[in-house]
């Protein structure tokens, strides 16, 4: 193996990998040296991975079908237990904790975890011998590897395609940009249960039988219709982006109403307000023998108005939970378009897509009627006989 220079992996058309030498020296050789004085810190734009309730990271983050995120943790703490704390859309599953991981939001706490090790004190250890400091990062094996562990790495990896980057590039990368240059196309391996254990890895998707399959399995049935799995995932992602914006035009409908509800709330607390002054000056001016007629006629107005109060309350929180899970799955399907590799949108766009559809079938609350409420009307009769 060559003392002093480094062979960096590089991309052929045929596959295999074709060593690349790139003169590094004394770089590799004292990594140490190079680390900067003020590394980059983790950007405070990253908070959407936390958990929505604790604002942690957890290693179990459960997606719902209103597409909020919470912690095993929270959701195992969460009352009433099957809504989401959130919006409060029921939870399916009977112990309220959904059987749907949110691998997208997982991956990344992980994968900046990494990220966060290239800024500490000193620099990140060998993964391997854990006892030199870190030269370069192999994104294939997800390790951080000194020089020497480094020729061991590139000698028995020798035909294949492992990408390695030095550390002290790493560490001047934002964490937009490490996360970009990290996420990699994940191996997906064919559904056929015959090939669980034996490793076929799937290239082409079956738009038939909606899987993944080897290309043995694609060569013994040309009945179905069959693309690569790069395009069927470009397929997800646009689709779920056509749902998002067709929410999005009918988020602004939704606003409105919302609006609309809290303008009669205001007008029907105004009102209470206006009655209850009138009820109380002409009382006063009546004086002590009619106190008894002032209490009776304020729990009046207020009696008549409870049932309304809470009807407005329950479609007021409908609306508000409606529009949570609109910003949600907005939120969701643009760090998908970002962030998410094969692997994630194979596995969850399914599931964000039944939920953006279940929202697109939601229609708001009809507008209620503008009418003077008759509570108020047969208070007012009341007021004139005294």
């Amino acid at each position: 193996l060559p003392p002093v220079h480094m062979l960096f992996s590089a991309s052929h058309p045929d596959g295999v990998g074709t060593a690349a030498c790139v003169d590094v020296g004394s770089q590799l050789g004292n990594p140490s040296c190079s680390i900067p004085s003020h590394p980059p810190t983790r950007e405070e734009d990253f908070q959407f991975i936390l958990c929505e309730r604790c604002r942690k990271e957890s290693p179990n983050l459960k997606l719902l079908t209103c597409l909020h995120t919470f912690c095993l943790d929270c959701l195992s703490e969460n009352k009433p237990v099957g809504q989401c704390p959130s919006c409060r859309t029921p939870i399916l599953q009977a112990n309220g904790i959904p059987d749907m991981d949110n691998l997208l939001f997982t991956n990344l706490q992980a994968r900046l975890g990494i990220y966060k090790k290239l800024s500490e004190s000193g620099g990140p250890s060998c993964s391997r011998c854990q006892g030199e400091v870190a030269a370069v990062w192999c994104s294939e094996c997800e390790e951080f590897l000194c020089t020497k562990c480094f020729q061991d790495h590139q000698w028995f990896f020798k035909k294949r395609n492992h990408e390695a980057k030095k550390v002290e590039e790493l560490r001047a990368d934002s964490a937009h940009q490490f996360l970009e240059d990290t996420k990699k196309s994940c191996n997906l391996f064919c559904s056929n249960p015959i090939h669980a254990n034996q490793g076929h890895i799937s290239s082409i998707y079956c738009r038939t039988c909606r899987k993944a399959l080897c290309c043995s399995c694609a060569l013994l049935d040309t009945h179905h219709a069959f693309c690569d799995i790069s395009s069927e995932t470009q397929r997800r992602q646009e689709e779920l982006g056509t749902i998002s914006q067709e929410l999005k035009q009918k988020r602004g409908g939704l606003e409105a109403t919302y609006a609309g509800l809290q303008d009669e709330a205001a007008r029907l607390e105004r009102a209470q307000r206006e009655m209850r002054e009138l009820i109380q000056q002409r009382v006063e001016e009546l004086g002590g023998l009619i106190r008894r007629e002032e209490e009776e006629l304020v729990g009046l107005v207020e009696a008549g108005q409870e049932q309304g109060r809470r009807e407005l309350a329950r479609e007021l929180e409908r609306v508000e939970g409606m529009l949570r899970r609109m910003e949600a799955g907005e939120r969701l399907v643009e760090k998908m378009k970002l962030y998410a590799t094969e692997q994630e949108v194979m596995d969850m766009q399914p599931f964000i897509k039944d939920s953006l559809e279940e929202l697109q079938q939601m229609q708001p609350p009809v507008a209620r009627d503008q009418t003077q409420p008759e509570d108020l009307t047969e208070c007012r009769r009341r007021l004139q006989a005294l």
